[in-house]
């Protein structure tokens, strides 16, 4: 609730039983509905609960209370606290993990070690609540009970929220260097697939070693027709000599 006083039940009692504002008065202050005023006033509400003095709390100012019993019109206005506190500083180191929870780390670890091999030691650390020797034994598998670990989300198991590890996934992705991958062949462009080709026509002096190589078979000469009386001739002739 925006500029509502602290505590408001506790502070519309207090201005019940010590001024004589309206019922309407008080629960614009308070930011209550003006019946259950009406019933702080008859005892029906609030019961068992202290009033909180907003003068000592530095809510209210006595002028203001005064200003607004003389005119019922008047709407209390919350006092300007003159006392600025620091901002708290958010804490930089391993998140507190609930003891129902710190059973389940291990299994977180081995989500995050599987499925973001990006992350390193530390934004895991930071998202589990763990140490570093405990990362280091279940990515060299010696953990204690690394037989019977199963990977969960630390999201499903309450270490950690989405944004958080969205959060880190997205800064190790932006430190970690970006590798070209190979994407094969790839199409020729249009301008040169549909470049006209010509033809240059084959001279007619060129020699068949020039077409074929010098390795090509050569073709094979008819040989003469046999003489046959010369044949016949030498085969007398070797009766003959036997």
């Amino acid at each position: 609730m925006s500029n509502a006083p602290l505590m408001p039940k506790a502070t519309a009692i207090w201005l019940v039983e010590n001024t004589s504002l309206t019922f309407d008065q008080i629960a614009e202050f308070c930011k209550l509905h003006p019946l259950e005023v009406k019933g702080v006033a008859d005892g029906e509400v609030g019961a068992g609960i202290r009033g909180l003095d907003p003068i000592t709390s530095g809510q209210l100012t006595r002028e203001e209370i005064e200003r607004a019993e003389k005119n019922s019109s008047h709407p209390l206005k919350l006092a300007v606290s003159k006392v600025r506190l620091p901002e708290p500083k958010r804490h930089r180191g391993p998140r507190y993990t609930p003891l129902s929870r710190r059973q389940d780390r291990p299994n977180a670890i081995l989500w995050l070690v599987r499925n973001h091999p990006e992350l390193k030691d530390a934004q895991i650390m930071r998202l589990a609540g763990t140490t570093k020797n405990t990362i280091a034994a279940i990515r060299d598998r010696t953990h204690w009970n690394s037989a019977s670990l199963t990977p969960m989300d630390p999201v499903t198991l309450g270490l950690c929220s989405q944004i958080d590890l969205d959060f880190e996934v997205q800064r190790a992705g932006k430190e970690r260097p970006q590798l070209v991958q190979d994407q094969g062949a790839m199409l020729a462009p249009a301008e040169q697939t549909t470049q006209p080709y010509y033809y240059e026509p084959v001279s007619q002096s060129v020699s068949q070693e020039e077409v074929f190589g010098s390795t090509a078979a050569k073709p094979v000469e008819e040989e003469d027709d046999f003489d046959v009386e010369s044949v016949f001739g030498k085969l007398k002739d070797l009766k003959i000599k036997e």
